[in-house]
């Protein structure tokens, strides 16, 4: 079983959409199942439009999966199975307050050194713990041996016991914290392998120990993501506006491009221009890079160019707002100079919007006017001979005022490339 566990709390950025872009590749690739799981212990707020947003997103990217679960469901067995570390004296009470905390890590600031965990908490004898009568969360004991394990990207890992806290498990309130709830429910819902961001890293050794103190003795099989870097260099954020894939699809980017990109960057591939369901034959995580991949607008609207070329006319269409193949057709020659949908769009739009020419104003009318009156030309050279003989207007008097007549703009395409797409609609251009 693979999952895949975002945050309702949050937008789905580039970062989200990757991971759960490798987990359905690889669990197709092992004939497994993909298990979507709201990560919601931590808010009170309603969520269901979120989710729903976010579920609507991945359905988008071609991506299924077998089941939904929320991990807030799974509340009274986090708290059961922390009842059974404090049993087995594998985590104790504390009853340190969060102020406390924070002078210990003022202090260890102030001394230029790493903070850690260090309370008399840790050694309380059963009947102090029954006896005080101050809240209190609970903390996992520090391992007694090093922690190591194959990571399917980075090799091998290993983290020395002393660089593992006493970490909470539960809240005062007694809500579960992400590493205690991540490692339970993958447990529970007996998953074969985790592909997350490198970011999460250093809560692997965490969920580990966890559910090595459990006596669960099932390996899971953990692949972290370099990070991925903007466009100087430094590590994505939320202030950048391509993290976002709510932004990249309102700028116009084809989810089938950002799903290539995703795939592509830090990767070795057998061609740079391809779909999710060739990816699935022939992607391979053990070749992604060590290195933090750059993501690159430019490189991705180069791609975005070509996924736009290989759309069915039709699909083009409805894209830019209208329903006719011939459209679609007429859009692709666009992408000769554009390489999103937003470019695009106003450029179609243009064709049939009302046109006010600030130049050779005259020569446009006089051409409107023959125009309106014309018979139906199926040669672009047809139709240009005809308004030239009854205009007898010429070169530039006659070419400049043809082109804004027939597409609203000044410049682009050569109207011979044009004309074939647009003939059919030449009473709704020229009114």
């Amino acid at each position: 079983m693979f999952r895949f566990a975002p945050s309702p709390t949050k937008d789905m950025h580039i970062g989200n959409l990757r991971e759960a872009l490798f987990n359905f590749i690889v669990s197709y690739q092992k004939d497994d199942k993909l298990h979507i799981r709201i990560e919601n212990t931590d808010t009170k707020q309603n969520i269901d439009e979120k989710v729903q947003e976010i579920l609507e997103i991945l359905a988008l990217f071609g991506i299924s999966w077998s089941e939904v679960t929320y991990q807030s469901h799974n509340l009274k067995f986090h708290q059961q199975l922390a009842t059974k570390l404090l049993m087995d004296k594998n985590a104790f009470s504390c009853f340190c307050t969060n102020e406390d905390i924070d002078r210990a890590k003022e202090e260890a600031k102030s001394k230029n050194i790493a903070y850690q965990y260090n309370s008399s908490c840790e050694n309380l004898s059963d009947e102090e713990v029954l006896n005080n009568q101050k809240p209190f969360s609970i903390r996992v004991r520090r391992p007694s041996e090093d922690i190591s394990f194959k990571d399917e990207i980075n090799d091998e890992m290993n983290f020395k016991k002393s660089s593992i806290d006493s970490f909470k498990i539960l809240e005062v309130d007694k809500t579960p914290t992400y590493n205690f709830a991540c490692a339970l429910d993958d447990m529970l819902s007996d998953i074969s392998m985790v592909i997350r961001e490198e970011d999460y890293l250093s809560n692997t050794p965490k969920q580990i120990l966890i559910r090595d103190y459990l006596g669960y003795d099932k390996k899971i099989v953990y692949a972290h993501l370099p990070i991925m870097l903007n466009e100087s260099k430094k590590k994505m954020s939320k202030e950048d506006d391509a993290s976002s894939i709510k932004w990249l699809l309102s700028e116009g980017f084809l989810p089938q491009a950002i799903t290539n990109y995703l795939i592509l960057i830090g990767n070795k591939t057998p061609t740079e221009i391809f779909t999710l369901d060739e990816a699935k034959e022939w992607f391979d995580l053990k070749k992604i890079s060590k290195s933090p991949a750059k993501f690159d607008t430019t490189k991705l609207k180069e791609i975005n160019r070509e996924h736009i070329k290989k759309l069915p006319p039709l699909e083009l269409a409805k894209f830019i707002g209208f329903s006719s193949s011939d459209l679609g057709e007429l859009a692709k020659i666009y992408t000769e100079e554009d390489s999103t949908i937003n470019e695009i769009k106003p450029k179609i739009d243009a064709i049939f919007a009302k046109k006010d020419p600030t130049a050779f104003v005259e020569e446009f009318k006089k051409l409107q006017t023959i125009a309106k009156d014309a018979p139906y030309f199926k040669e672009y050279d047809e139709f240009k001979n005809y308004l030239s003989n009854e205009s007898g207007l010429k070169e530039k008097n006659f070419f400049k005022p043809l082109r804004f007549l027939l597409t609203g703009a000044e410049d682009g395409p050569d109207l011979s490339v044009v004309y074939p797409h647009i003939k059919n609609y030449l009473g709704e251009i020229i009114r």
